[in-house]
């Protein structure tokens, strides 16, 4: 097959990636076990896993996982209005509902697709109403919900706006903007900020209208990296500072700290029925399949009976914090910063400087990946160190360890 002109377009494009420091590679690594991976012939102390609080490996888990395998065979086979909703999805929502303290919850098969469906739904409910909704976007949301309301139809003038990092002093304007134009209000953020493991300032969110205001804006919290980690029994980081019922809908992936895959959407029933009913990634993708929903639930058993898991993740986090301060390198600090958050991002400049960091961890045996633009604004390339509870002291020693060479020549090259 001879190149055309698109082919031509897209090895230029990789090519000038390349030169930017910014050309992705997928390296097959295999786990060892909870906190160890091996690439090639090297093994490697894990500090790049969402696996927060080593669930993933939990013998429960996947003792439920294969049980629903040997019960349902492997995949759904079908959407699920159609053949693809079994009992072990039926509980796994009642149980993530439970967990929640909601109504509902639906289940996905990714978070991607959650929270597209989110905003779909809620723009079709807008357009039936002809009251459009306009989405209000924290600056630092995931990619895939910047993705949802983009790829939904909506010009940045009037479908969506981007306000910045818990910039409640321009929401509250835009706020302002939107119900006067008559437009119905979605306020978006993430709870725990996926880059900077820093929290969004939802008390502060929430001051901004009444809960009985029948014209209130909706408020969508992805609770990705606060699920498992924050609240009592890790219900997440609104339960956590006591406002979980200021929250319309609630995204949980059960791909960081629940070990699984997938995402639920959580909420009143009225919600959950739109999201079955209006989101066209839910109708139209075929279910998750029954042992992903079945693993899903006994992790939240888990996360319940082994408390120790999340006081364990949130003492190491403090503990590690601590430690790199003083060692002089940076961490961004936001205006809402837990100090026991998992996320641990060290900050280094352009894309070379965090791929060498990089590589100096890996020759310790230690493996913390550098994170490059588009995740992050260019200059603002780092390692995103991230914590599990089944790190070890030890582990965490060769951490310190690798990280006091790292700032060690940093100190060199800027003297």
């Amino acid at each position: 097959m001879t190149d055309c002109d698109w082919h031509l377009r897209l090895a230029r494009q990789l090519a000038e990636l390349e030169v930017d420091h910014r050309l992705r590679r997928r390296r097959p690594t295999t786990p060892l076990d909870a906190v160890h991976v091996r690439s090639g012939d090297r093994t490697f102390v894990n500090f790049a896993s969402n696996d927060y609080l080593g669930l993933a490996r939990h013998p429960r888990v996947m003792e439920a996982a294969i049980k629903a395998v040997e019960r349902y065979g492997f995949g759904s086979g079908a959407a699920p209005l159609l053949t693809g909703y079994t009992d072990a999805h039926a509980s796994a929502e009642s149980a993530i509902a439970a967990w929640k303290g909601t109504e509902a919850a639906v289940l996905f098969s990714s978070g991607y697709q959650a929270n597209i469906a989110v905003v779909q739904m809620l723009s079709a409910a807008g357009r039936s109403q002809d009251r459009a909704a306009r989405f209000l976007l924290d600056k630092l949301c995931h990619a895939s919900l910047i993705d949802a309301v983009r790829g939904n139809g909506s010009d940045s003038d009037s479908g969506y706006r981007v306000f910045p990092h818990n910039g409640i002093t321009k929401l509250q304007r835009l706020l302002a903007d939107a119900s006067a134009a008559g437009r119905g209000n979605v306020i978006v953020t993430e709870s725990i900020f996926s880059m900077d493991g820093d929290a969004a300032d939802l008390p502060a969110v929430t001051q901004l209208y009444a809960a009985s205001d029948p014209t209130r804006p909706m408020l969508v919290v992805d609770e990705a990296h606060g699920s498992g980690v924050y609240g009592p029994a890790g219900a997440g980081w609104a339960a956590e500072i006591g406002i979980s019922d200021r929250v319309d809908l609630s995204v949980v992936t059960l791909s960081k700290a629940l070990g699984g895959i997938g995402a639920a959407v959580c909420g009143s029933k009225l919600l959950c029925d739109a999201l079955v009913n209006l989101a066209r990634a839910y109708v139209f993708s075929t279910s998750m399949p029954a042992a992903t929903a079945a693993a899903a639930e006994a992790a939240i058993a888990v996360l319940r009976d082994e408390p120790h898991r999340q006081q364990r993740l949130r003492s190491l986090a403090r503990k590690v914090r601590v430690a790199i301060i003083k060692l002089g390198l940076e961490i961004p600090r936001g205006t809402v910063q837990p100090d026991d958050s998992p996320i641990i991002p060290i900050v280094l400049g352009d894309e070379s400087a965090a791929l060498s960091a990089a590589a100096m961890l890996q020759d310790r045996g230690v493996l913390a990946l550098p994170i490059r633009p588009p995740t992050v604004p260019a200059g603002g390339c780092r390692l995103r160190i991230t914590l599990s509870s089944d790190h070890t002291d030890s582990h965490v020693e060769q951490l310190i360890d690798a990280l006091l060479q790292l700032a060690s020549t940093r100190k060199d090259r800027d003297d």
